[in-house]
């Protein structure tokens, strides 16, 4: 019988880019209980003065894309969001060796999986990062869209040095 394994093609495991974006995922979701056990929607606290922990429900996407739409869009978004992880864990598992790519496919991985579970479980996602400065207010965003953001940022690195011959 044939031996299931987590080694892609060059024989790399993808262990560890699973394990980083378990990572991302428990940290994710444990600050989300914190801020759902310890505030109530819209309540704020000052950090700095440019920086609030908030609670806030994102029903959208990104910047409350369709936040107002109706309730469809959760399970647009939750689509999405398995859709995307599927495909993420196709790529690592062709190409585990290659570390800059993977890392930011497991980020963006442990990010939409727990914007997922809160989508699955509350109908929305929470939100309670919060940037300020004179008077304007980036929207509010929470640890998965942190790794979500720097794993796409990783992704066009990876592409850049890619293109350039210096991967």
């Amino acid at each position: 019988m044939p031996r299931t394994s987590l080694a892609g093609r060059s024989g790399a495991s993808m262990r560890p880019w699973l394990i980083w974006a378990l990572l991302i995922l428990i940290t994710d979701q444990t600050t989300k209980a914190l801020i759902l056990g310890n505030y109530q929607l819209g309540d704020a606290s000052t950090v700095t003065g440019f920086f609030n922990i908030v609670r806030a429900h994102n029903t959208g996407a990104a910047f409350s894309f369709l936040s107002n739409a109706g309730g469809w869009q959760r399970w647009l978004f939750t689509g999405i969001g398995v859709a995307a992880a599927i495909f993420i864990l196709w790529q690592l598992h062709a190409h585990p060796g290659q570390k800059l790519f993977s890392l930011a496919l497991s980020s963006i991985l442990g990010g939409a999986v727990g914007n997922v579970i809160d989508r699955l479980m509350r109908g929305y996602v929470v939100d309670f990062l919060q940037w300020h400065y004179a008077g304007w207010y980036f929207p509010s965003f929470n640890l998965a869209d942190a790794a979500i953001t720097m794993g796409a940022a990783c992704l066009v690195l990876d592409e850049l040095l890619r293109v350039r011959g210096q991967r």
